[in-house]
């Protein structure tokens, strides 16, 4: 754990008008700062490890999808969490990816400070870069705590974004299938 992380913990505390002394925050600013690493725990990652040649040859050339993807992120603006699912989908050209690698890829971004408009761009790219795909899409469905708790407050909001890569791009057919797999249209 970097060893300036307790101490700057306590001095929010300070700053917000408590005593990090009384019983209940002696160990706070430790825990603190274990948790922000362990919550930010993707930049210690990188794609390549991730991967870790984790794709296989195959014939199949039709969509695959892995849906609801569980995701926990904090937002860069405001350190507050956003929770959602990704959906992801790609069509192979001779390789596919090992199933749980898709979801490592999304933790891996996610557990970075982001905005979701970035997240769901970085989930894509490296999907493309690592199956040199024929197509990539990423949707994500999140609600922020700092709209809900903070701000204006609305607790029924979720942000939806998403990013069309090659044929889900081009093709309408496509990505109207890809949605309609994943339950997001009609």
């Amino acid at each position: 754990m970097n060893s300036q992380l307790p101490h700057h913990y306590r001095e929010i505390l300070l700053g917000l008008g408590e005593n990090p002394e009384r019983e209940g925050l002696l160990d706070t600013p430790k825990r603190a700062a274990k948790a922000m690493q362990y919550l930010c725990h993707g930049y210690q990652q990188s794609l390549d490890e991730i991967v870790n040649g984790a794709l296989f040859a195959s014939d199949n050339d039709e969509m695959v999808i892995v849906r609801n993807i569980e995701l926990y992120s904090l937002c860069e603006h405001h350190l507050l969490p956003f929770i959602g699912k990704a959906h992801v989908a790609y069509i192979p050209t001779g390789k596919v990816l090992g199933l749980s690698k898709v979801a490592r890829i999304v933790d891996m971004y996610a557990r970075r400070l982001q905005i979701q408009e970035n997240l769901t761009r970085q989930i894509a790219d490296a999907i493309q870069s690592v199956t040199h795909a024929a197509g990539v899409a990423v949707v994500i469905e999140a609600q922020h705590m700092c709209m809900m708790m903070r701000g204006v407050e609305k607790q029924n909001s979720q942000m939806f974004t998403s990013v069309m890569l090659g044929a889900f791009r081009e093709s309408t057919n496509t990505r109207q299938e890809f949605l309609q797999l994943i339950g997001r249209s009609k």
